[in-house]
């Protein structure tokens, strides 16, 4: 949650409910909007009778402001609102409102009636946010059950409706569970047993458990979470949301209920319900809130407080995107264009688990799986479903791993081959073969940057040779955090000079643009939205393969691929700086030093 302190003290003694003309008088009175606009609104406002609040009606007339002409949008005229009453503004953070608290206040009933919606609960206060700053008769009933003081804030109306209807409604469903489940049994390492207790657990189809879970679903959309984690403690359930790379807690709940929402999602994946000794995985397809298909990894783990469970979300949205949303540069874009259409050889991508390699390879295979051609891909897990892919899931325990499901694929006439990842020696050996006989071979290699995947390669036991034969080049990709567009400001500080420092021996051509976090409401007042690629490719020439030898040189072989046209990872990331699209910080921690 963001909050803005008051503008301005109060300079009306209005009481009672906002009156949509007297709303208008004070705005023109303000200078926000002229007084021939404030005419012109009251006119149209008197044509149609509405139950919307006042400040809701007038961001859909679309006034315009005095000074810039700028259209006055429901966020401007709430934080107008709250300097004119002389309280805080407020943007509502759904992420850090503990909801539990928030119910306890006051029923949904006494909160719908006075239009206020309680954000935070403290020992000795409780802030209340309101979209009638000059409605106060409530604040003495409240401080007297709570025994709290209450301190008002003003947030846009919209907001109140929607999260008040969703806090109530899941503070009942997590209660409604947790009195089903009675003393609800715990598989944690240190079980605690209590006399005279139920032992009844819950059940996963209990109604209240599915709208937990079915909240907790359109909850992680609407925040855009990449991840969703289910963690048991000792003394409950904690559920946090990975947004932009970082983790936020979102939620905390009994484990009783806990237990009960993972049975649900495990039941709901085709998972056995009953197995909680050992990891297991399973996949869920729902819709989100606009109606597009999701689909979802799920994991679970035993811990030594129960069961967690991690659930990987993959919106078509983001995992399938163009080369310039991915965060190609033009420079490595053409080259990596010109290694995706060669006919057959091998192509790697490197990097970190969660460094966005899958997102790269969908998105790669969806470009060149045309009619005329069987792109077959072998996986473990299957990432995401893609209808114009044949796809195959490894499974160990049936003795079918990547080497053997490459075997198999090499007779089902593919014309190009994704492997999850090459592991071990027969599986890269398998890839080898395939790249030799015709085929175009894709897949992925744990190392720091993509001079280091031969290495590894042959460390794995594969022939220099064999690799001169196949490679046809290496990726080596990051995932760095990018500037919020609506707050990000220049940063004086970054010049030329000092993103050289960060890069030499490379210089930096052209104007720099730094900008610098800041943080607003949009971006939950961390300075970043949204995240990209920055990329290192290898392309493998004649003069590269001389060098790789029975027991090559790393660092000629880096020096070759740079005078081939790679760029490094650190020199990527300052050239994204220099555009204003990130931080030096969030570079310097994602990528390897320069050597």
């Amino acid at each position: 949650m963001s909050a803005v302190s008051p503008i301005a003290p109060a300079s009306a003694r209005h009481e009672g409910p906002l009156e949509l003309r007297q709303v208008i008088e004070w705005l023109a009175k303000d200078g926000l909007i002229s007084r021939e606009e404030a005419k012109r609104t009251i006119a149209r406002c008197a044509q149609a009778e509405s139950r919307q609040a006042p400040l809701v009606r007038l961001a859909n007339v679309a006034m315009t402001r005095e000074t810039d002409g700028k259209p006055l949008d429901l966020e401007m005229l709430t934080q107008w609102l709250a300097g004119r009453a002389g309280l805080t503004y407020l943007r509502i953070d759904p992420l850090k409102v503990d909801v539990g608290k928030v119910a306890d206040t006051m029923s949904a009933a006494y909160a719908e009636r006075h239009k206020v919606l309680p954000v935070q609960v403290t020992p000795a206060e409780v802030v209340v946010a309101t979209a009638e700053p000059f409605v106060t008769d409530w604040i003495s009933e409240v401080e007297r059950q709570s025994r709290r003081t209450v301190r008002r804030v003003v947030a846009n109306p919209s907001d109140i409706q929607r999260y008040r209807a969703e806090f109530f409604a899941l503070a009942k469903s997590v209660r409604a569970a947790q009195k089903a489940g009675g003393g609800a049994a715990s598989t944690s390492f240190e079980q605690l047993v209590e006399l005279g207790k139920s032992n009844k657990q819950l059940d996963a189809n209990d109604q209240s458990v599915v709208q937990v879970v079915d909240w907790l679903w359109q909850y992680a959309f609407d925040q855009r979470a990449s991840d969703i984690h289910l963690e048991p403690r000792r003394e409950q359930g904690v559920i946090r949301f990975r947004i932009d790379g970082v983790l936020h807690p979102a939620y905390q709940m009994p484990m009783g209920v806990m237990n009960a929402m993972v049975a649900r999602i495990k039941l709901l994946g085709r998972m056995d319900v009953v197995e909680k000794r050992r990891p297991l995985d399973g996949r869920i397809k729902t819709r989100n809130m606009r109606g597009d298909e999701v689909e979802m990894r799920l994991s679970t783990l035993p811990t030594a407080f129960g069961e967690k469970m991690v659930m990987r979300i993959f919106d078509p949205d983001t995992a399938v995107k163009d080369l310039d949303a991915l965060g190609f540069a033009q420079h490595d874009a053409q080259r990596w264009e010109a290694l995706v259409t060669r006919p057959h050889g091998i192509i790697l991508v490197t990097g970190p688990t969660g460094s966005g390699k899958t997102t790269t390879l969908y998105s790669t295979l969806k470009r060149v799986a045309t009619e005329e051609v069987n792109v077959s891909t072998i996986e473990d897990p299957i990432e995401m479903i893609e209808p114009s892919f044949n796809q195959t899931q490894v499974q160990p325990q049936l003795d079918f791993g990547f080497t053997e499901g490459l075997r198999a694929l090499m007779r089902q006439d593919p014309d190009i081959i994704m492997v999850g990842e090459i592991r071990d020696l027969a599986t890269a050996d398998m890839a080898v073969q395939a790249a030799l006989t015709g085929h175009l071979v894709f897949s992925t290699l744990h190392t720091n940057d993509a001079p280091s995947a031969i290495t590894r390669l042959m460390e794995l036991g594969v022939p220099n040779y064999l690799i001169n034969a196949v490679m046809l080049g290496v990726l080596a990709q990051r995932l760095v955090r990018t500037l919020c567009p609506q707050c990000k400001q220049p940063d004086e500080s970054i010049t030329r000079e000092k993103l050289a420092d960060f890069v030499k021996p490379w210089q930096i051509s052209g104007s720099v643009r730094a900008y610098k976090p800041v943080g607003c409401v949009d971006c939950r007042m961390t300075g970043y939205m949204g995240r990209m690629g920055l990329y290192e490719l290898l392309s493998v020439s004649e003069t590269l393969k001389g060098l790789v030898t029975k027991e090559p040189n790393l660092t000629g072989l880096r020096r070759q691929a740079v005078a081939d046209g790679m760029r490094p990872l650190r020199l990527a990331g300052a050239l994204r700086v220099a555009e204003g699209v990130t931080t030096i910080e969030e570079v310097l921690s994602a990528t390897p030093p320069l050597e």
